[in-house]
């Protein structure tokens, strides 16, 4: 599956968040995704999208939709992820949904988006710049189909569609884990993951010290690790696809890699530049 790199604006009309909204529906749409809503005439326009995973006879119901507040001068837009469909319902209340709000702009915003038959992952740059990342879909899981039949993430930026400006200083991504801006449904309901390597200050540490440590490349070859959803007791439940944690030693976002013949992005937390602010984004081809 393929990935796309660009940026909109509202250079024809439309706000850069509504522009963001198209391309995510025109790529999807183009790529094996199933459009069930776009529906431009709300205010808050909304987009409803259905994958058939790897089989090609799954149902992974994922969407967005926008939000904005001209006084607030913010202008978002809010990840989803569903149990299921309903073509009565509105966005919010579509069956088992959980919402991460992502900030974005009404001006210009590049994009890195790239998706699977199983998921879409989205990073922007949006502002001063920040940068600013979502993930709906399934994960890899370290279960059979039958144990495990669907391993859905919701991941983005905010705790619901909050009313947050992409300039704010606390917000984080949902890649660092035991947030609620992520979700994953597990066969007991939504829960809210720990994602290893934070949290393991060996790996990860936010210090370098006797017992925080963190990993730096090694003769300029950076490795990267699987972001593995856990709960930081006795389960760990699966990987995020084509998300991986990278450090930040002598890297900067926006920086690209191959492994293996695969191309990455490097991708930062918000505003943040520390060595354990960073994960790489597998650009699908």
């Amino acid at each position: 599956m393929p990935h796309t790199i660009g940026f909109v604006d509202n250079s024809n009309g439309q706000l850069a968040h509504y522009n963001m909204l198209q391309v995510i529906r025109d790529f999807a749409a183009a790529n094996s995704w199933q459009v069930l809503r776009y529906d431009t005439t709300l205010e808050n326009r909304e987009l409803i999208l259905k994958g058939v995973g790897y089989s090609g006879t799954e149902e992974i119901f994922v969407g967005f939709r926008t939000y904005h507040n001209v006084d607030a001068d913010y202008y978002n837009l809010v990840a989803g992820g569903f149990t299921g469909y309903v073509p009565g319902n509105d966005f919010d209340h579509q069956p088992g949904a959980a919402l991460s709000g992502v900030p974005s702009h009404n001006q210009r915003v590049d994009y890195w988006l790239t998706l699977t038959p199983q998921r879409i992952a989205l990073m922007m740059k949006v502002g001063t710049p920040v940068y600013e990342s979502a993930y709906v879909g399934k994960c890899l899981p370290y279960a059979r189909p039958s144990q495990y039949p669907y391993p859905l993430v919701c991941g983005g930026m905010l705790t619901g569609a909050a009313a947050t400006r992409f300039s704010e200083t606390v917000h984080a991504g949902y890649f660092k884990g035991n947030r609620a801006n992520m979700k994953l449904r597990t066969n007991d309901g939504w829960m809210q993951p720990h994602c290893y390597p934070w949290g393991n200050d060996l790996i990860a540490g936010n210090a370098i010290s006797s017992t925080k440590t963190n990993l730096r490349d090694t003769g300029g070859i950076y490795h990267l690790l699987p972001i593995e959803l856990h709960d930081n007791s006795a389960n760990i439940w699966g990987t995020l696809e084509g998300v991986f944690y990278i450090t930040g030693f002598d890297n900067a976002v926006e920086n690209t890699l191959i492994i293996n013949g695969e191309t990455f992005v490097v991708v930062q937390d918000v505003w943040r530049t520390g060595h354990t602010d960073y994960y790489a984004l597998r650009m699908d081809t």
